[in-house]
């Protein structure tokens, strides 16, 4: 299963990044050049016709000065149960609980159910520290390279932010916490 937002999140976010693009006086060419993201696909993040990855859209909202979080509205206490920014027919979902911010960093609290084989692909954050999962429910398996990690019901780990990595139910499904800090330059 391929990185999906979901098409909801997928016109908020163009609508935010043109917002605060806009607000900081900010051309697509000149947003491309500070994020890296090819202006052709900032133009269709913008519309809401292109689906880009949580990492596209860390990159871009580096190059505004804001992040991820912020975008999505999580920082504005209006939902308790988080924005859906994830989900798969088979019933997998990502939920954004929470986030703190400051000056040089975002920590996100992430909540996860992953069922039979859907699987979510976590692009490699250089610069970010290692994040940690806690697994709620289930078995959670995290893939990346040669190695096969397996944490249990109850059980947390931390997680090299450079390699990428593969989530996975170990059994029928998962539930579990994912706590990521990401820099608010990313390197």
């Amino acid at each position: 299963m391929t990185e999906q937002i979901r098409p909801e999140v997928v016109v908020l976010l163009g609508n935010r990044i043109r917002s605060d693009r806009q607000t900081s006086g900010l051309s697509v060419v000149k947003l491309a050049e500070l994020s890296g993201v090819s202006r052709r696909m900032l133009t269709q993040i913008e519309l809401g016709q292109a689906n880009p990855s949580v990492a596209t859209v860390d990159k871009i909202a580096s190059a505004l000065g804001t992040t991820f979080s912020a975008l999505v509205g999580v920082l504005e206490d209006r939902s308790p149960d988080g924005v859906q920014v994830w989900s798969t027919p088979g019933g997998s979902w990502a939920y954004l609980l929470k986030a703190v911010e400051t000056s040089e960093m975002s920590v996100e609290l992430w909540k996860w159910r992953l069922v039979g084989d859907d699987r979510y692909h976590a692009s490699p954050s250089p610069g970010a520290p290692d994040s940690m999962a806690h697994v709620l429910q289930g078995q959670l398996r995290v893939r990346s390279g040669s190695s096969d990690l397996r944490v249990g019901a109850g059980e947390s780990a931390r997680l090299a932010s450079t390699p990428e990595h593969t989530f996975e139910a170990g059994a029928d499904s998962t539930d579990f916490l994912w706590v990521v800090t990401v820099p608010r330059t990313l390197g």
